[in-house]
């Protein structure tokens, strides 16, 4: 069985974020983590390699520092990693991200792509199932939790306050949850490994059946019109009442803005 597994080096938002003058992020002066909801689309294809044997590849798209993720993810225990990396691709959207991504996997063989949900500096879980699209696979998104059985996978699909059991033939994607799994640590030994690991390196002339309309900037219809760091609040109002007047204002606010 051949995994892989679409991870993205993500700022570190506890830090704060930065962005260029065009509104996309200064992603190279931010500090960076591996997107939560794809390490435990990582988890999930470990412990598939654990169980069946399968050979993981780890696939990100990002700045030459992107490497860091996928050393990570090889201290994890992943196979391989790719890096595909072009200034022409920089301040991709959704649309023009997954165009790329889907690019570098006709590259590739594979049985299961595993990519998160979505990540947290863009909240959109929209790139997952573009991949999809764009390869002709099935999806099955939200996974909670999933399992082999022959040429097939097993999803549990998380929807609201219960969950669907969806069943879809190989090849096909599954975006994943953070909620499936308790990722491991990297290894010490790992850790050794993958900084002798030789990282594989792809650019614009690698990606497969993609036009140059389609990637970057100039193929992002997406356009931001503002970017901002978080708004601070103000102060707020504030009164100084004894207990019963206290009571009385605060139920009072509660029923002028239609929380009871």
């Amino acid at each position: 069985m051949k995994i892989v597994v679409c991870i993205k080096q993500v700022p570190d938002t506890k830090g704060g974020v930065k962005f260029n003058p065009d509104g996309t992020l200064d992603r190279s002066a931010m500090l960076a983590i591996m997107n939560p909801d794809d390490k435990a689309g990582l988890e999930a294809a470990l412990r598939l390699k654990d169980q069946y044997g399968a050979e993981v590849t780890v696939v990100t798209m990002g700045l030459p520092k992107a490497e860091e993720v996928l050393r990570e993810a090889i201290a994890m225990g992943a196979d391989k990693g790719i890096l595909v990396t072009d200034r022409v691709l920089g301040g991709a959207d959704t649309w023009a991200t997954s165009q790329t991504i889907a690019g570098a996997l006709r590259n590739l063989d594979y049985d299961l792509i595993i990519t998160g949900r979505q990540a947290i500096d863009g909240d959109t879980a929209q790139v997952g199932p573009q991949i999809s699209e764009h390869l002709n696979i099935p999806v099955i998104s939200y996974a909670q939790n999933l399992k082999i059985e022959g040429d097939s996978v097993i999803v549990e699909r998380q929807f609201d306050d219960r969950y669907h059991v969806l069943k879809a033939k190989m090849p096909c994607l599954v975006t994943a949850l953070a909620e499936l799994n308790e990722p491991r640590y990297m290894t010490p030994g790992g850790i050794f490994d993958a900084y002798d690991a030789e990282i594989t390196v792809w650019g614009r002339a690698d990606l497969k059946d993609v036009d140059d309309s389609n990637l970057g900037l100039k193929g992002s219809p997406t356009q931001i019109a503002k970017a901002s760091d978080k708004v601070r609040k103000g102060a707020g109002e504030k009164v100084t009442l004894d207990p019963t007047e206290s009571v009385d204002y605060i139920m009072d606010k509660l029923l002028t803005k239609h929380v009871i």
